[in-house]
């Protein structure tokens, strides 16, 4: 027995006590003890998130991708993750994002140097850091790691675009580690329209974009249909053999009118499909509420400059941002606003259809209270037991129900 599950087991048999058959109430425990379990839980089951944009934030920070990116990811303050703190919060699994900006499907390659930089960045850090991290191409692999104390880095492309116009490429990133590709990005692109566009370019998925689909079933990519518009979505579920996954998406019902979240319709077909939906942190994707209060702050912000003929970029325009933002601070969802998202999919769909997709380093500031980096799982762990989630049920959540739909993809790659 691994020792995260005798620390579980020990844990909770001191705690709660043992021989009994009766459902344990954990929502009437005290909140100190209930916290130990949720963190206890944490560190049992293995914890994978559909989306952390590590390497496209070290990307981006130029100096330190020359002189010390490999060193970033094991102790810092700055972003979202590093190993330390995904340590503490219980995270085993999160998908590097291989995220290719949409301005890049304008160039001849359509983004795939970038691509290749990122994956290579990813595999470099995985070299450097060999008893903190390991790649990973199946859930086996990740147990494997888990058991062995590591973190596992599995990869997912986030646009498909440097695809490019040769199906040839989808056996070519599988190869190099890709596992699955978010179809598109904030713009149509020669696979599909996205949810961020307006052109409709295809009104779904482009005939390429059908091959697509159908070559990363042959070769067992999961199909990550976050960002792309609803008729693509549909389209894909009438072509794709596998299930699919929207790697980090949250519910258009707490987002009325926002399409890059996921309709009640769309979340009952994904059911049907057998896919899971991970949930974003990003207080965007879960409030509408919140968002559009500080889209209005922000606005008036950008009055009160203009005003005075300054930018957010001047100088001289500091005390008047931190004296408006003293009076009028930016709201953020919270631990149980996720937690609603999760309680309306298992109202849609069930308990067997969502994950975690928390877009860590890819939201900005806009994380919600209690869920603000990777060090942070078992609050959300916490808010689900107060729910009446059970320990199984969360661990569905945190993996399995992610590790069913990789493992049929693998199957259905193998068996064509």
């Amino acid at each position: 027995m691994q020792i995260k599950q005798q620390f579980i087991l020990f844990a909770l048999l001191i705690l709660i006590g043992c021989g009994t058959k009766e459902k344990i109430n954990y929502a009437s425990m005290p909140e100190d003890q209930l916290r130990k379990i949720a963190d206890s839980l944490a560190h049992a089951y293995i914890i994978t998130d559909g989306h952390v944009d590590l390497p496209y934030r070290l990307k981006v920070n130029k100096f330190r991708l020359e002189r010390e990116y490999l060193g970033i990811p094991v102790s810092t303050k700055e972003g979202d993750f590093d190993y330390e703190r995904a340590k503490k919060g219980g995270l085993d699994a999160p998908f590097m994002s291989i995220y290719i900006p949409s301005e890049y499907q304008q160039k001849t390659d359509m983004g795939k140097a970038l691509a290749d930089s990122l994956i290579t960045m990813v595999r470099g850090i995985a070299e450097a850091h060999p008893d903190k991290f390991g790649l990973a191409g199946t859930p086996a692999e990740v147990d494997a790691l888990f058991k062995a104390g590591k973190i596992a880095l599995p990869m997912g492309m986030e646009n498909g675009a440097p695809v490019g116009n040769d199906l040839a490429n989808v056996q070519y990133f599988y190869d190099r580690g890709i596992r699955y590709i978010t179809l598109t990005h904030g713009k149509d692109n020669q696979i599909c329209d996205s949810s961020y566009d307006t052109l409709n370019t295809w009104k779904g998925l482009s005939p390429f974009g059908e091959q697509v689909v159908r070559e990363m079933n042959r070769v067992g990519i999961m199909v990550d249909i976050s960002h792309v518009s609803d008729s693509t979505f549909y389209d894909v579920l009438k072509i794709t053999k596998a299930p699919v996954i929207a790697s980090h998406s949250s519910l258009r019902y707490f987002t009325p009118g926002w399409q890059r979240n996921m309709a009640d319709d769309m979340v009952k077909a994904l059911k049907t499909n057998g896919g899971v939906i991970q949930i974003n942190f990003g207080s965007t994707f879960l409030d509408s509420v919140v968002s559009k209060t500080n889209s209005e702050n922000r606005k008036k912000l950008q009055a009160l400059l203009a005003e005075r003929n300054l930018t957010f970029q001047d100088s001289a325009a500091r005390p008047f941002i931190e004296e408006f933002r003293k009076q009028n601070p930016s709201l953020y969802a919270d631990v149980k606003t996720v937690a609603d998202h999760i309680d309306r999919v298992v109202q849609l769909a069930g308990i067997d259809h969502v994950g975690i997709g928390s877009d860590f380093d890819g939201v900005g500031d806009s994380l919600p209270t209690g869920l603000k980096d990777v060090s942070q799982y078992p609050n959300l762990i916490y808010e689900l037991l107060r729910r009446g989630y059970t320990p199984e049920d969360i661990e569905k959540i945190c993996s399995k129900n992610v590790w069913r739909v990789w493992n049929k993809v693998i199957e259905v790659a193998e068996a064509d």
